[in-house]
């Protein structure tokens, strides 16, 4: 389906009349978007739903808050189409370069290099840790070169503290097929944005969803009344990332934006400010969330906080 013709009628119907507080100027209620990451497929997105709203009580109850008692919630699921796109590509890891013998992806191993390359100086990971995993090997290091780039990743492993080398190349391969491989962006905007219709809403978005959200809200045509942004775990910091949706832009549909990431999570080690992410107006940064999930990013770690559930619930004007 034509990306603009669906974004010009998606949403009608979707919305079930409420009764939580309207934001001003609509007297229609508000509904709570909530956009996944990646590594999802197939899970059930009714349990995954139920367990990002149970993990959001937790963060309202910090603030002695509650949500409001029948929220219009809606949670698109891309989860298996993003799994079939990984299986339909076959875009091939280091560690399946060096295991399988799988040819490369000139282009993907580029992005690759130059996320690597951004985490590992954020991370604060020294160039005698790289060359430690790099050991004696003949190949000129450099881009190009996987073995090279994949003792980056494993550098980040061993040094980062928090995920593990198949986490950081699958993330980076899902975020690299929804930017660059053809139809997958619109296969995955279509299943989100069928869930965003135009009353007001409050949109969270986690890890890869923060990516597919964004764009969604740049290039939807419709009259979408975002009240607030909240991106959590986001990669958009990341200039590999954030370069391939130039020129960036504050969505003119949402209100207000606020991004919150443990800086503990080396996905989303770059906060959206003026030198990362320099837009006007600015994007609220809250470098503050104590994640205790294993890896620093998982969602739960993050709606439980208390700082994040008080700008949904105000949002939501709860």
């Amino acid at each position: 389906m034509d990306r603009r013709r669906f974004l010009s009628i998606a949403g009608a119907g979707l919305a079930t009349v409420v009764a939580t507080k309207s934001f001003a100027g609509d007297d229609r209620p508000a509904r709570l978007v909530f956009v996944h990451g990646r590594s999802q497929q197939g899970l059930d997105p009714d349990v995954l739903k139920a367990s990002w709203l149970d993990t959001l009580k937790q963060g309202a109850a910090k603030n002695n808050r509650t949500l409001p008692p029948q929220l219009d919630v809606a949670f698109p699921f891309y989860g298996d189409k993003l799994d079939d796109f990984t299986r339909r590509f076959e875009i091939p890891l280091t560690t399946d370069i060096q295991t399988k013998g799988a040819g490369v992806d000139a282009d993907f191993l580029s992005f690759q290099a130059e996320v690597a390359e951004q985490m590992r100086s954020k991370a604060g990971i020294s160039d005698a840790e790289v060359q430690e995993q790099f050991g004696t090997n003949p190949t000129e290091k450099g881009p190009q070169n996987w073995a090279w780039v994949q003792a980056i990743i494993r550098a980040i492993d061993r040094n980062a503290g928090s995920v593990s080398q198949s986490f950081i190349e699958k993330f980076m391969r899902d975020v690299y097929l929804y930017t660059s491989q053809p139809g997958v962006q619109d296969a995955i905007d279509n299943l989100v944005a069928e869930k965003i219709d135009e009353s007001p809403c409050v949109i969270v978005g986690h890890s890869l969803g923060t990516v597919v959200a964004y764009h969604i809200l740049r290039t939807d045509r419709r009259a979408l009344k975002v009240r607030a942004f909240i991106t959590v775990g986001s990669p958009l910091g990341i200039r590999a990332i954030r370069d391939r949706f130039r020129p960036i832009g504050f969505p003119a549909k949402i209100k207000a934006w606020y991004n919150a990431f443990d800086p503990r999570d080396v996905v989303a080690l770059y906060p959206l400010d003026g030198s990362s992410f320099p837009i006007n107006p600015s994007v609220e940064n809250y470098a503050s969330v104590l994640n205790a999930t294993d890896n620093r990013h998982g969602i739960v770690g993050y709606l439980n906080d208390p700082q994040v559930a008080k700008h949904i619930l105000d949002a939501l004007g709860a």
